[in-house]
């Protein structure tokens, strides 16, 4: 009885203290409840970006869809065509290459690239009449020459080297000297220079075509009638009328050039058919002008006595080729089938419209109502004043044009110098579906500001054309230089002798006409050209030191340091995870900068360290990641794979590759216990890093180069951070400096002295302080193993092992006797 009593007490004793142990496990349970309720609501508080489930957005899906249909509706109409015989099977053929030829790219085409040689008929014979002294002075032999100096000029540089040379050569669809250059550059490190020395010409003439052509177009306005008095009284508003045309061009920039090439386009094709129509019906009255298609007359009138300008007529005569470069710069806008399918047309309308002109001069050349004029412009003067009108106003509109060509064909050719390394890596934007569309905001905010600059200080036309022009010849000689290279290495080298030759002795000629111009303007435009040189000089220079100081670690040289730091409890967390922004595109090995990065002063610990690269696609809505873990759980290298029209949201990305390798258990659980402005309690915090370099005083580089590296990081610093490009700026990432380890001196050995400036003799050998012994359990130095030894032969006097690692240890057995005293009295 009394056991079964004492049984039963002890049941009730152990009920309750189950029932107690499941209130307090329950109430346990509803505290982290709510506590983690708490910290949900918390994290509702912060709209941070997250990744949708679906890959492509409900545009890009529809985009796709219409690509697709527009596709498949095109291969059912080339395969119709083909059907209908041989030229159906041509056309067929044609449309599947890179020559393909569409009706809307071919209304962008007119657009883009033929507004700056389309508005040369407004000045080169007005030009050339200025240089000659005036209508009355000008002979037949003069107009004819003029003329055959100008179609020749046009049919050599812009026909043949441009259009049926220079354009079959392209890079992966892209033109322009930079992409010529790619291709040639395994034939000599020389050949750098020639690129860049044209591309910077190119872009130095980028900053003056919109101001000459835009403020020369406006200044027509001034010849209406109607308006002659306003601008009379007020002489600053043509320039305040270019000022608002230019600054509304680069502002419309972004929204790309195919919607901007659609709309001038257009206009274009109506501004051609109208120099076409108007220049007809003044060789109406006098088809005898077409003699100057021999060149014959020509060459006879540049060397003849009653040539009042000399040599300097070529200057004038090469403006009606600007424009010539970029037909190849802007292919990969366009493509070069719509080139070629547009050029006969734009190229009948300028010959007919300089023709017409040479009739008019010629018609004209014994009226005294024009030869007593100082300043005469056929263009104007060669239609009726009711047509004049509408010149003025296709006139202007065409100057806008041309500004476009050549602002298209600067984003191209610094798109191609950054992939060079010739420039710093700028944010680049597709407003289209062609990769060949680009934006770049920085490049079109510097262009707008540097041709205001460019009005502040020249003010009118006349003054901004002395300077046109000039830089565009070195353009010209270095892409003729490149190409005959390129032709050469083809195995046609009779033809490149005869191109390089034939090309090279025209366009000297151009320079050495152009300066003329020097000293009233061509200055500025040489100045713009070495200032644009000089940054792809030192940007290259300063790329090449840094990439030969670069190095990678293999997995068995960084996992063991990597591995010890990750299960070093005495060491706190520099954050759960360490994100590395890297331009590296190594996958297999790790960069020494990240290595380092994570050692340098103190270790960065981490439950997983992150090292991040961007791949950009040719296709516009890639989103694709690889990762390499090394058979680690710590340690990840990601390579992002994103469509050059998607956005790099680095940040959102990250934490989706986070919950992915968590799901699969390749990643640890990170949960967090506090609110993070990321909102996302299921991973723990990020830290993201860049490395920036910085020359040591020790290192063993020339003057040249330690410049180089200082401009390229000045240069860097101007243009903005790759934080923003990644989206990184709200995260505060850290920006860290690390010297660049170039081959470095080694300094002589200080000598130390005592108080009395007296040697002091350097013992001969030196004992360890106790304070800076490291841990005993440390084993990277054989210590480890040293202290075991010691404490092993303490214990049983009559074994002494030595241990294996002692000839690589830098303590002493006494010091390892004293460690292990320390380590034993520790533990007791």
């Amino acid at each position: 009885m009394v056991e079964s009593d004492r049984q039963s007490s002890r049941a009730r004793k152990q009920n309750n203290s189950k029932r107690a142990a499941a209130i307090q496990a329950e109430q346990t349970a509803i505290a982290l409840k709510k506590e983690e309720a708490a910290l949900l609501r918390a994290d509702t508080y912060t709209n941070a970006p997250k990744v949708s489930r679906r890959t492509l957005t409900r545009e890009e899906r529809e985009a796709l869809a219409k690509q697709r249909e527009a596709e498949n509706k095109e291969a059912e109409k080339l395969a119709s065509t083909a059907a209908k015989g041989r030229i159906g099977r041509w056309w067929a053929r044609l449309q599947s290459g890179p020559n393909k030829i569409t009706w809307s790219m071919a209304i962008v085409a007119l657009g883009v690239v033929y507004g700056d040689i389309g508005t040369s008929p407004l000045y080169t014979a007005q030009t050339f009449l200025s240089g000659q002294g005036g209508l009355g002075n000008v002979q037949r032999d003069a107009v004819l020459g003029m003329l055959s100096l100008v179609f020749w000029s046009i049919t050599l540089i812009t026909t043949v080297k441009y259009v049926l040379i220079a354009m079959r050569i392209d890079n992966n669809g892209e033109g322009g000297i930079f992409a010529l250059y790619s291709l040639i550059r395994r034939y000599g490190a020389w050949l750098a220079i020639p690129a860049m020395l044209g591309g910077a010409a190119f872009l130095a003439d980028s900053v003056l075509t919109p101001a000459v052509s835009i403020s020369s177009a406006v200044e027509g306005l001034q010849t209406l009638p109607p308006l002659e008095q306003l601008f009379d009284d007020n002489p600053s508003l043509t320039l305040m009328i270019t000022v608002v045309i230019i600054v509304v061009l680069f502002s419309v920039q972004s929204r790309g050039t195919e919607s901007i090439g659609r709309v001038f386009g257009s206009i274009v094709l109506v501004w051609f058919s109208f120099l076409a129509i108007v220049g007809l019906f003044n060789l109406s009255a006098d088809w005898s002008v077409f003699e100057a298609l021999n060149p014959v007359y020509g060459v006879q009138f540049l060397f003849s006595p009653h040539n009042e300008a000399g040599i300097a007529l070529m200057g004038t005569v090469f403006l009606s080729t600007t424009g010539a470069e970029a037909l190849y710069s802007d292919m990969g806008h366009v493509g070069r089938g719509n080139i070629y399918f547009t050029w006969p047309f734009i190229k009948v309308a300028l010959v007919c419209n300089y023709f017409g002109q040479g009739a008019w001069m010629l018609a004209n050349s014994r009226n005294p109502e024009y030869t007593t004029l100082k300043t005469l412009n056929p263009f104007f003067q060669m239609m009726t004043p009711n047509v004049r009108y509408i010149a003025v106003v296709l006139s202007v509109t065409a100057g806008v044009i041309a500004s476009q060509a050549l602002i298209t064909g600067a984003f191209t050719m610094v798109s191609e110098a950054t992939r060079l390394n010739w420039m710093p890596h700028l944010q680049v934007r597709y407003p289209a579906r062609t990769r060949g569309q680009l934006y770049i905001p920085v490049v079109n905010g510097v262009l707008c500001a540097s041709t205001l600059i460019v009005l502040a200080i020249f003010k009118d036309s006349e003054h901004i054309s002395a300077a046109y022009g000039l830089a565009l010849t070195i353009t010209m000689i270095t892409t003729t230089v490149l190409l005959a290279v390129y032709i050469w290495h083809d195995g046609h080298r009779l033809g490149a002798v005869v191109f390089t030759v034939v090309f090279l002795a025209i366009q000297i000629m151009f320079f050495i006409a152009s300066m003329a111009k020097f000293l009233h303007g061509g200055w500025f435009t040489m100045l713009l050209t070495l200032g644009i040189l000089f940054v792809m000089y030192t940007w290259n220079e300063g790329t090449k030191l840094e990439r030969a100081q670069r190095r990678h670690m293999r997995p068995a040289d960084f996992l063991p340091a990597l591995d010890k730091l990750h299960g070093d409890f005495r060491i706190p967390y520099f954050a759960d995870n360490i994100v590395y922004l890297t331009s590296d595109s190594e996958t297999k090995r790790l960069d020494t900068d990240i290595f380092f990065s994570i050692f340098a002063d103190h270790p960065k610990r981490a439950r997983a360290w992150w090292a991040v690269s961007v791949e950009t696609t040719d296709e516009p809505f890639t989103r694709e990641y690889s990762v390499e873990n090394f058979g680690t759980n710590f340690l990840f290298r990601v390579r992002f794979r994103l469509g050059f029209k998607v956005s790099q949201s680095i940040p959102a990305y990250i934490h989706q590759i986070m919950h992915d390798l968590s799901k699969t258990g390749e990643l640890p659980k990170q949960k967090s216990i506090y609110p993070k402005v990321d909102a996302d309690p299921d991973i723990g915090t990020i830290r993201y890093v860049l490395i920036h370099k910085a020359l040591m005083p020790e290192s063993k580089v020339s003057a040249r180069g330690a410049f180089s590296l200082q401009a390229k990081y000045a240069i860097r610093h101007m243009v903005g951070s790759p934080v923003k490009w990644f989206g990184l700026a709200p995260y505060n990432p850290l920006v860290e400096v690390q010297p660049l380890f170039v081959s470095t001196r080694r300094p002589p050995r200080l000598k130390r002295m005592d108080a009395s400036n007296h040697p002091v003799p350097m013992p001969s050998r030196q004992k360890a302080d106790p304070a800076a012994i490291p841990d005993p359990l440390d084993t990277t130095t054989g210590l480890g193993e040293l202290v075991k030894a010691v404490e092993s032969s303490m214990d049983s006097p009559e074994k002494r092992p030595v241990p294996k690692s002692r000839t690589k240890s830098d303590f002493t057995r006494a010091d390892a006797t004293a460690v292990a005293h320390l380590t034993q009295k520790r533990r007791e």
